[in-house]
């Protein structure tokens, strides 16, 4: 048994090497250490490892900072030297794509493609995100409240309520979606009562922990004034007006206070889906 104090923090670096974006490297690195909560990756990506050359400059950078190296690397001279440098290093090295491709490769009786990149072909599905992604920016914060007619889902909330980086991740996964702040004084525009298409949910969240991000926020700014942006009292009496709005029009609403980014667009897209009659929801990518 480890004789290690699990209350310690511990850091550690990990090497992400891919001949592609290395995007499947970085999801598969965060969804595994998050099961560590003690332990803080050093995450060192080398993305479009594609010739000799880059592949040295990555090794030596292993070499000058070891830990756990994971890899998804196409070319198999890259990918034997890749494995030869770290086991005499001793350093632990996975292709974390392998199990499946092996898996897939029996049951389908098929030898894969040496193709880099292949997962992210140029169809219609790509383009589909683009355009959500492009939708997604123009329409933040309020902007171009008349073209949210034609989005798929709009986020409401007060304040530091995560709506920007909600509306980015579900763009990525081929969602127009536009969000729209809740400011005190100030209506909602009348506009969105006449929409038809978008589905509106609305994101709330412990007033503490909002007056907690806004305090860190102006932090970053510099700015120390106490105004009642970080007023305890008043941000209580945004978010009850918020809940109480949302409550009037029928909004359905998300508790945003202990999920993450992630967790909060998966709860968004099943509410979507559950809801919206399934001809009236968009063709594209799907958590």
């Amino acid at each position: 048994m480890s004789d290690r104090n699990p209350n310690i923090a511990i850091y550690f670096h990990v090497h992400l090497v891919s001949d592609s974006t290395g995007e499947t490297l970085v999801a598969m690195m965060k969804a595994s250490t998050a099961q560590f909560r003690s332990a803080t990756a050093l995450e060192h990506l080398h993305a479009l490892v594609r010739s000799e050359a880059q592949l040295e400059r990555t090794l030596e950078v292993i070499e000058s900072k070891p830990g756990i190296v994971l890899f998804t690397l196409v070319n198999s001279e890259r990918r034997s030297q890749l494995e030869a440098f770290c086991r005499s290093r001793n350093i632990p090295a996975v292709s974390i794509l392998d199990p499946t491709l092996s898996v897939l490769g029996r049951y389908l009786g098929a030898a894969m493609t040496d193709e880099v990149g292949a997962q992210r072909n140029l169809d219609d599905a790509y383009y589909s995100r683009i355009e959500a992604l492009d939708y997604s920016m123009a329409h933040d914060d309020g902007q171009n409240v008349q073209g949210l007619a034609e989005a798929d889902i709009i986020l409401l909330g007060v304040s530091r309520t995560s709506k920007t980086p909600t509306c980015m991740y579900l763009a990525n996964r081929g969602y127009k979606v536009g969000n729209i702040p809740l400011v005190p004084g100030a209506p909602l525009p009348v506009i969105l009562d006449s929409f038809t298409k978008p589905y509106i949910v609305g994101l709330v969240a412990n007033p503490d922990r909002i007056v907690q991000i806004r305090e860190q926020r102006l932090v970053g700014l510099k700015q120390t004034d106490q105004t009642d942006y970080i007023d305890k009292d008043q941000v209580r009496l945004e978010m009850r007006d918020a809940k109480r709005m949302f409550l009037r029009k029928g909004i359905k609403v998300i508790d945003v206070t202990r999920r993450s980014i992630e967790e909060t667009a998966a709860q968004v897209i099943n509410l979507y889906n559950k809801d919206r009659p399934i001809e009236e929801r968009r063709k594209g990518l799907r958590l």
